[in-house]
């Protein structure tokens, strides 16, 4: 599944289900049961649901390094030298 097929929605139920279940890993609060995804107030989830929409934005904006290897052969816009 590419990023491109990913919901907002899916990536922030997924993010706050390993969120809750590594709580007790790094001594943070985790109450079983009273923080799953469908308890949580409409307020947090539309919260955590506009970060997931931003940080998939981000990252389909973000070239990735074989991108980057491909473009550092050519000049940047206005900078090219032109001549014989």
């Amino acid at each position: 599944m590419s990023i491109q097929e990913v919901s907002a929605e899916q990536l922030a139920e997924i993010f706050h289900h390993y969120n809750q279940a590594l709580a007790p890993d790094f001594n943070c609060e985790s109450k079983p049961n009273g923080h799953l995804w469908e308890h949580l107030p409409q307020t947090e989830k539309s919260r955590m649901i506009a970060a997931a929409r931003l940080a998939l934005l981000e990252l389909a904006a973000s070239p990735t390094e074989a991108e980057e290897d491909s473009r550092r052969y050519f000049a940047k816009p206005g900078e090219a030298e032109w001549g014989c």
